[in-house]
């Protein structure tokens, strides 16, 4: 294949043309430039970033006075959970080879771009916060809901295992997780996971859903950070809750039973020393300060937080908990370039040290099948996980 093909090709791709309007379209097949190599899509997850983008309660793609760009005038093509065969190396790329196998950082950093000198926050490792940061799938730039997408061959990491794509698709999302709990340890809090200290340690930890985030953070939490620790989980679905609970948590029906009552009895009156919002829901504010301890810490991880008046925080400001906002998978880079989040989170699946297979629970074999996900089949009770394996 060479630029000229390539040039002159078209593609398959779900093109988000408007609120809740998905259209498969032919569109112009990336051109790869000396440094990018062309994937072509094997396998995509679906987020519910995804779906809010779709239902139009969150639009990412911006103009440089920070104003959204509206669908209508810049359609966009989503899915940022990415695994795909490199197609075609540009001519400057001797790391990867055609044929092989790769897991997508979606994100587009001063490394990816070749940018010197390199940003503050590149500098530090927060990538996913790079001064010049775009995303592929989200914040404009096409995303893997195509036949084929092109990306810096720094931002394609080998999976050198037997790994099974429609897993490795969870990549990205347990880098998150990864980024998520790491940066709840950098950040100066009252309580600690895994403190020497007694009296500093988390002892309790309270998670808000237990969705793809969810059961990640439980894994996690246990497998990776060794916490030793109570974990409760929040979760009207029945399904979700029994997930949980082979993970190790003990679960809760909120419909069911009063949460802080359980709260409040599971921790010996104590509250929780360590809060995550996993499901970004709204609604939840307005129980956190009965279900945390003063000085606690809240990971804000979960998008969306619709149906909410902001007055739900002046009851949590008064226990001055400490906030901690998440968002990616930051931390740093290989000495090749590539994120050493994703190559963690990669390796952690290949090692199936993280289990991922057992939720996933819908599986859409084309591009022409993917709108079935978005209108319906991820508001039924049913649904936990969706991969396109194209």
């Amino acid at each position: 294949m060479n630029h000229l093909t390539s040039k002159t090709s078209s593609m398959k791709a779900m093109v988000l043309s408007d609120i809740a309007k998905l259209e498969l379209r032919e569109v112009p097949r990336p051109v790869v430039q000396q440094y990018e190599v062309l994937i072509r899509v094997l396998a995509v997850g679906l987020c519910g970033t995804d779906f809010h983008i779709f239902s139009g309660q969150a639009n990412y793609n911006i103009n440089q006075r920070g104003k959204v760009i509206p669908l209508v005038e810049q359609p966009q093509i989503l899915g940022h959970e990415l695994v795909g065969i490199v197609e075609e190396v540009g001519s400057l790329v001797k790391d990867l080879h055609i044929g092989d196998r790769v897991v997508i950082d979606q994100g587009l950093n001063c490394l990816s771009r070749r940018r010197q000198p390199k940003c503050e926050y590149c500098v530090s490792g927060d990538s996913h916060q790079c001064q010049f940061f775009s995303e592929h799938g989200i914040t404009g730039l096409p995303g893997g809901l195509a036949e084929y997408i092109a990306v810096p061959a720094v931002n394609a990491i080998p999976i050198n295992s037997d790994l099974e794509t429609i897993a490795a698709v969870l990549t990205e999302p347990l880098g998150c997780i990864s980024h998520a709990l790491d940066r709840g340890t950098r950040s100066r809090t009252r309580y600690v996971i895994n403190a020497e200290d007694i009296n500093q340690r988390v002892r309790s930890i309270l998670i808000f859903g237990a969705g793809p985030a969810g059961l990640l953070f439980i894994q996690y939490l246990y497998k990776v950070l060794n916490y030793d620790g109570l974990i409760l989980v929040s979760e009207p679905n029945q399904r979700k809750r029994e997930l949980a609970s082979c993970f190790g948590a003990e679960v809760i029906d909120p419909q069911v039973v009063d949460l802080v009552d359980v709260v409040q009895d599971k921790t010996g009156g104590r509250r929780v020393e360590y809060l995550i919002d996993a499901c970004g829901a709204g609604s939840v504010f307005k129980d956190i300060p009965a279900l945390i301890r003063r000085q606690a810490t809240v990971l804000l991880y979960g998008l969306g937080h619709a149906g909410v008046d902001l007055s739900v925080l002046n009851n949590l400001q008064f226990m001055e908990p400490t906030l901690v906002a998440a968002i990616g998978a930051s931390g740093g880079f290989r000495s090749d370039g590539r994120p050493c989040t994703y190559d963690r989170a990669l390796g952690l699946l290949a090692a199936k040290q993280i289990e991922v297979t057992s939720w996933i629970t819908h599986c859409y074999q084309s591009l022409e099948s993917v709108p079935q996900a978005f209108t319906s089949d991820h508001l039924e009770p049913d649904y936990i996980k969706g991969v396109v394996v194209l």
